[in-house]
């Protein structure tokens, strides 16, 4: 922080003072606060936070200790905003098979699919699938209007949303049209063997037992497969076990499959996402009892 900023910081009496041009004393300090929120929920920070911090704050993007994803829509910068993101994009490009768990906003989904688009552009993969099980969460699948394509759509947008970031409309139309781009229900895997494929399982913690060991013998020669989903939203029956649970608790051991949780410190949403998240986590029901997980 003296080298980038040019302030003068000293620690006593378990105080810290900064001392230097205004401008700088308030990136500083804004810097410091970042990083006591980071060890308060964390426990810990590293020189990968110190540096991603420092570069949020003076706004020079080089100062970010992470890679950008090379996707094929070069106007988007698009990189881990975290040292857990960082992890995550690392196992994927070392590992065929990563299980990314953590809350909403920490990126599972979306990095996982700009690693993909970036696989497909340098040719280390020949086609992309992007699966999700249409699992209701409170809603009927069977009252949605339209045919089965419309019904199944609205669970397959998260997906489109983050796609539609990294290529443009034409060029996804022509991936889709050609096969190279596929956007399905969990259901539509069932019997197919995938080579060369860079295939993300999103949603994954609303996968039964069965349907998760489907999905995860479809990869075929030269694939990767990404399972992302958040343990804390399971939307399956009541009794019903989570395959993303039983999966990484089966898997874990196993060489060549690597397991990533994201924490709270690794959402990238806007800034009240964090507090929402930790919110839910932290605050009893009204009636006073804990909220019940599954």
């Amino acid at each position: 922080m003296r080298d980038v900023l040019g302030v003068t910081i000293s620690h006593r009496d378990s105080e810290i003072r900064i001392s230097g041009e205004e401008g700088a004393v308030a990136k500083a300090t804004t810097a410091l606060e970042q990083l006591k929120s980071l060890v308060e929920r964390r426990g810990s920070v590293g020189m990968d936070d110190v540096k991603h911090i420092l570069a949020v704050v003076t706004g020079d993007s080089s100062l970010a200790p992470f890679d950008p994803i090379d996707v094929v829509n070069t106007s988007r910068t698009i990189k881990p905003r975290s040292a857990g993101q960082a992890r995550y994009v690392e196992a994927i490009h070392h590992h065929d098979v990563v299980f990314s768990i953590g809350p909403a906003g920490t990126g599972k989904t979306y990095l996982a699919v700009a690693t993909a688009v970036e696989a497909l552009k340098h040719r280390s993969i020949r086609k992309i699938v992007l699966v999700r099980p249409a699992v209701e969460a409170g809603e009927s699948l069977g009252f949605l209007p339209g045919d089965l394509q419309a019904k199944i759509n609205p669970y397959l947008r998260p997906l489109l949303d983050a796609l539609h970031e990294m290529m443009n409309h034409d060029q996804i139309k022509r991936f889709m049209e050609q096969d190279v781009i596929e956007v399905i229900p969990l259901a539509y895997m069932r019997g197919r063997t995938l080579n060369e494929a860079f295939v993300i399982l999103d949603e994954a913690q609303n996968t039964t037992v069965a349907q998760m060991k489907m999905f995860l013998t479809r990869m075929g020669e030269g694939s990767k497969i990404v399972i992302a989903g958040d343990t804390t939203q399971i939307d399956l029956p009541p009794h019903t076990h989570s395959g993303l649970i039983d999966a990484v608790h089966r898997l874990q051991d196993i060489s060549g499959i690597e397991i990533i949780q994201l924490s709270k410190s690794d959402i990238v949403r806007h800034r009240l996402v964090q507090e929402i998240v930790r919110a839910y986590d932290e605050t009893p029901r009204p009636n006073g009892s804990k909220k019940q997980r599954r």
